[in-house]
């Protein structure tokens, strides 16, 4: 079944008293890329998040990001009592009352080295780390929903584009036969009236014989073959369970391929006008294909 490379994921919940919040965004890409934005205290975790998402993902951007707020009571920063002690005892040294210009700062000695420490977040975070993966997996389901609902528009619309490059290859089959009885329907009557006209006389094997060339030389009965095989492999490769995205494209390249030698070899504006519309079709698949993991 196909999958769209564009989608969205989220979810959010609180562990531990934690609140969390996982978004997960994946846009087409030749290959498979992640970019992970984590709070600092998680940068240790990206590896572990990265394979996660490499499970569920094969091909694609996808951008996930973590916000993550803590309980008030965890966020404030501890004081150090005994820096903030040592500090006060080196300054009663000081005659303040001689020196009235001289304050001691409340705000200022929290600021010095040492006095206000960061909440001390390692064992929170591997108390958490558990609940934040389940997140990261119901935001990465959400994103693969998404992206299964749009493979399945692309998927309806490409089987259509293919039908229609059925069709028109239907119509240059019955066309092909009569492009030789034309020519050769032609090149009868231009014989006949030079040879009426007593201006020159040609042999009917030699008639024959170009009429065969002519044959030979527009034949597209091998290119309408392996159109049909392409088209036949392109629809095999939409119904893999295994992403087939970069396959599908190749196999559009070579439907082109065919398309265009068709259109050059067929020598009749009618096969031509055909070749045209099978090439639209084939470059309107090439496009959506794009999209295709």
């Amino acid at each position: 079944m196909l999958r769209s490379m564009t989608g969205f994921g989220a979810a959010q919940g609180i562990v531990e008293g934690v609140e969390y919040a996982v978004e997960i965004r994946s846009v087409n890409s030749r290959y498979f890329k992640a970019v992970i934005k984590l709070p600092e205290y998680w940068s240790s975790a990206e590896s572990e998040i990265d394979k996660l998402v490499r499970k569920s993902i094969q091909r694609g951007t996808v951008l996930l990001s973590v916000r993550m707020r803590l309980p008030d009571d965890q966020a404030a920063c501890r004081v150090n009592t005994a820096a903030l002690a040592s500090y006060i005892a080196q300054l009663k040294v000081l005659d303040v009352d001689a020196n009235p210009t001289l304050r001691i700062d409340l705000g200022a000695l929290l600021a010095l080295p040492g006095v206000c420490e960061p909440p001390a977040m390692e064992e929170l975070c591997r108390r958490t780390q558990a609940g934040l993966m389940d997140l990261i997996g119901k935001a990465l389901e959400e994103l693969s929903a998404m992206r299964r609902k749009e493979g399945e528009a692309l998927a309806a619309e490409l089987k259509g584009h293919c039908k229609l490059i059925e069709s028109q290859a239907a119509v240059v089959s019955d066309r092909a036969p009569q492009v030789v009885q034309d020519y050769h329907q032609r090149l009868a009557a231009r014989v006949e009236e030079l040879t009426n006209a007593g201006k020159v006389e040609i042999d009917s094997d030699i008639l024959a014989r170009e009429v065969a060339i002519f044959a030979e030389r527009c034949d597209v009965t091998e290119e309408l073959v392996r159109l049909q095989s392409h088209v036949g492999q392109f629809l095999a490769a939409m119904d893999s369970p295994e992403p087939a995205g970069r396959k599908m494209d190749f196999i559009a390249q070579e439907m082109l391929r065919e398309a265009n030698t068709m259109a050059s070899k067929a020598n009749d504006a009618e096969i031509g006008r055909t070749a045209v519309e099978m090439k639209a079709a084939i470059d309107r698949i090439k496009e959506q294909v794009q999209n295709v993991e």
